[in-house]
């Protein structure tokens, strides 16, 4: 195994990625002896769009992930300024196809509900050098995804 990938899996700390090591801070994940998760739609009543995620959370706390050349989406390849965009996901979805970014209908199988948990099984927490998303905002992006992260 060549250094970068060496260093990619150290910095993903990818082995075992069990949604109970997303965060107690929303839907905490029980049975973690099964892996079972309990992140759902919260609010199935309720539509969460493209729009909403993007203007509420996107917008305002992942600057680094809004232009081709931030930083995060030059470093992680991740750019959160469109849909497809988003939806395409960046340099570690390229390297591992198993790891997805935004997995439509499936927040645990998301690595960005892990990324902004309070304790993310892999690199650091996002939004880097910023505080954390609020219950609010993490249940935004949980719904969102769990609806089938519509445009």
């Amino acid at each position: 195994m060549n250094t970068p990938r060496v260093l990619l899996w150290a910095l993903l700390g990818l082995a075992s990625t069990a949604c109970a090591e997303i965060g107690p801070d929303v839907g905490e994940a029980l049975e973690v002896d099964t892996g079972a998760c309990m992140l759902e739609d919260s609010d199935p009543e309720t539509d969460v769009r493209w729009a909403d995620v993007r203007s509420v959370i996107f917008a305002k706390r992942c600057g680094c992930h809004m232009t081709p050349a931030g930083f995060g989406a030059t470093v992680g390849g991740l750019l959160l300024a469109d849909h497809a965009s988003a939806l395409k996901g960046g340099r570690h979805m390229k390297a591992d196809p198993a790891v997805v970014a935004i997995a439509p209908g499936d927040p645990c199988g998301s690595y960005i509900v892990a990324k902004t948990g309070s304790t993310p099984p892999f690199g650091a927490r996002m939004p880097l050098s910023a505080k954390p998303l609020s219950g609010e905002e993490r249940r935004l992006l949980i719904d969102w995804i769990a609806e089938g992260a519509l445009r």
